[in-house]
């Protein structure tokens, strides 16, 4: 049945529906249960007839979109990247080569940039440039190779496990005892981290200047930085939650690691005191556990010797791998808090992919043109969303100098 012929029928029987309807309602306007039986089986007709005449007319255009004439050949091949998938959005050649010009000011590359533009300014960057800020990032900070990196698109919720269940010994024929595992959870967001730099016009002009080169190293630098120190001291205020910002005691700081052992002097450590810092850990943790330290205090430890006079610092025997401690890698940050105040948290050791890092994607960067224009430069602002925290607390274990 053709198309023409299907509309024709359907026009006939929506015509004998409501004559048929006219001859058999009620002066109520009602109809019998047997008429109302009959009129639905014709509506159904109805609805069976259209959805055959939209299947006949989406074949009609199909055939007449396939029998166009092709006048010149397909010769084009879509851009692929190194794992073979093809290149979409921020991937494309053509979106970095645009984003590349509008660093360098030129204004018609905005058209292909609309599918990067940011809500709050700028433009989203190219997929290879935001790459290479995160393998920078990984470079200027320490914390990051060491923790759990997620990507999030919004607030996440992460269920914590507060309890767990007991097993129990079970005579003969008695009843299992009940154990009730209790649970918690945590959430982690994301914060604002900016980073403002300037170039000078005359370097703009020079087209043998890698801007995007430059900007990315600048960029990643600035905010390894940032990152680290948050990672480290932040106190979840505008900012990420470090690891050495509070500690965790069963009962009142939320979000923290625990206490390991706390040192008899707020100038020294001992070597008793580091061995209770590693055993204070459960044993699961320790397979995969590094110190993470400050340099002055991985000067006192150095100086420490076991019960036979060894040192327990073991320097690495290759270059880039870690020193060791008691066998443990060993990670220095500038920004771990030092011996020789009372009660800072002076060391941390566990397995730190306990700590989170949750980075909102993506990063973007806007081009100032006015504002230092007096100084004959232009400014370029990035932008990224990170937020950090601990997120299972027996984990890592924290060393604390003695309190006052």
């Amino acid at each position: 049945m053709t198309l023409k012929d299907l509309i024709a029928k359907r026009a006939d029987v929506w015509e004998s529906a409501k004559a048929f309807v006219d001859s058999h309602q009620k002066e109520n306007g009602t109809l019998s249960v047997d008429d109302t039986a009959t009129y639905e089986k014709m509506e159904a007709e109805i609805s069976d007839l259209t959805e055959a005449i939209d299947r006949a007319r989406r074949a009609e255009e199909r055939d007449m979109e396939l029998s166009k004439p092709m006048n010149m050949p397909l010769t084009g091949k879509p851009q692929m990247d190194v794992t073979g998938e093809v290149k979409t959005g921020r991937a494309t050649d053509e979106y970095k080569r645009a984003f590349t010009e509008m660093l360098h000011g030129v204004r018609n590359a905005h058209e292909v940039l609309q599918e990067g533009v940011d809500g709050d300014g700028g433009y989203l960057v190219p997929s290879e440039f935001e790459r290479n800020i995160i393998t920078g990032m990984d470079e200027s900070n320490v914390i990051r190779p060491l923790a759990r990196v997620i990507t999030t698109q919004s607030e996440r919720k992460i269920p914590l496990a507060a309890t767990h269940s007991v097993a129990q010994w079970t005579a003969e024929n008695a009843a299992a005892e009940v154990s009730n595992p209790t649970f918690d959870q945590t959430s982690i967001d994301a914060h604002k981290l900016t980073d403002l730099a300037k170039v000078s016009i005359e370097l703009l002009q020079d087209s043998m200047f890698d801007i995007p080169s430059y900007l990315s190293a600048e960029f990643s630098r600035a905010f390894g930085i940032a990152e680290e120190q948050a990672f480290c001291v932040g106190d979840g205020d505008g900012q990420p939650l470090g690891i050495f910002h509070a500690v965790y005691n069963g009962t009142t700081v939320k979000d923290a690691f625990q206490l390991g052992k706390e040192t008899a002097n707020a100038n020294a450590v001992t070597a008793d005191e580091i061995l209770d810092l590693v055993y204070s850990l459960k044993s699961p943790y320790r397979r995969n556990a590094k110190f993470l330290l400050h340099e002055k205090t991985v000067a006192a430890i150095r100086k420490l010797k076991d019960g036979n006079g060894v040192y327990m610092w073991q320097p690495a025997l290759t270059a880039g791998e870690p020193d060791r401690l008691l066998g443990y890698p060993v990670v220095c940050s500038p920004y771990v808090p030092q011996l020789g105040t009372a009660g800072n948290l002076v060391a941390a050791f566990g397995d730190f992919k306990n700590y989170w890092i949750a980075d909102r994607m993506g990063i973007t960067v806007q081009r100032l043109n006015e504002l230092y224009a007096t100084n004959g430069q232009v400014g370029f602002i990035a932008a990224k969303r990170v937020d950090a925290k601990p997120i299972l607390s027996e984990g890592v274990k924290l060393l604390q100098a003695k309190t006052a």
